[in-house]
């Protein structure tokens, strides 16, 4: 299946709720005031594309920079050429809805407004992951992909030390694009009182040859969730091991929140 083939069956999968089956690699859970950990089961260490939960730094990023301004603004044409795996994305796009709805072609937009340099000095300033904004080799398309099954690669436990300092204010970043980017990941109350934030996020590894192996991709779910004065942040890292219908990353999200957010909590 190429990769087009594989975002049109994604598109799809947004109005199913089968899931392939998938294990559980890492699921992280920490006290965001101190760093003291709740819980840490698996390979927390494993480092993996950061897929779609790049869209967090990405909107930092682009609040810091200026480029985006609110939750809708600024609104941007799709245009022929951008990638439009899933029919949704066909269409103007603000940055509420690319968030939701996770549109490959706006975080690229938001990435070649700021170059080549900027984009690597905001990844090497924040201490994300293996600071690789590169792309694929000798290919010279980082701002298009490094964080697609791409150079950039990022672990639960840095997953954790990122959302951290993003939650202490500790990155190099204003406070409006703290709280504008807070704003794009809200994903309400769950049923035991938390209010979580988080995004999702979807990769196929790369087999030895270079090619994409989507039979088995990565899910992640990265985040926080807030109740009283009280703050966690989480990751979930997931593989399928039977080939999925979908993007991997709702899996993730859903399998979590039912774990941590559906009675009682962390």
């Amino acid at each position: 299946m190429n990769m087009r083939c594989w975002f049109v069956v994604a598109a799809l999968f947004v109005a199913s709720p089968v899931y392939a089956e998938t294990k559980t690699i890492c699921t992280i859970v920490a006290e965001a005031a101190n760093g003291a950990v709740l819980r840490r089961d698996g390979d927390c260490a494993r480092r993996a594309p950061p897929a779609s939960t790049f869209k967090i730094p990405i909107a930092l990023m682009g609040y810091d920079s200026g480029f985006l301004k609110d939750v809708h603004t600024p609104v941007l044409p799709y245009r022929a050429g951008y990638p439009a795996w899933n029919p949704a994305w066909k269409s103007p796009t603000d940055p509420a809805k690319w968030m939701k709805e996770s549109v490959v072609w706006y975080s690229q937009r938001v990435t070649h407004a700021l170059g080549k340099d900027r984009f690597a000095a905001y990844v090497r300033a924040f201490g994300y992951g293996n600071r690789d904004t590169s792309g694929d080799p000798g290919k010279d398309n980082g701002l298009d992909r490094a964080w697609l099954s791409s150079s950039l690669a990022i672990s639960p436990d840095e997953q954790i030390t990122f959302l951290r300092k993003l939650l202490a204010r500790e990155l190099p970043v204003t406070a409006q694009a703290v709280e504008m980017t807070t704003a794009l990941l809200d994903q309400g109350v769950r049923g035991d009182g938390w209010r979580v934030y988080g995004k999702t996020g979807s990769a196929p590894p790369r087999n030895a040859d270079g090619t994409l192996n989507h039979a088995r991709p990565w899910g992640w779910f990265v985040g926080w969730a807030v109740k009283g004065e009280r703050r966690v942040v989480f990751a979930r890292l997931t593989q399928a091991t039977s080939r999925p219908p979908g993007p991997s990353g709702p899996a993730a999200r859903d399998a979590l929140l039912r774990d941590l957010f559906g009675g009682g909590g962390p």
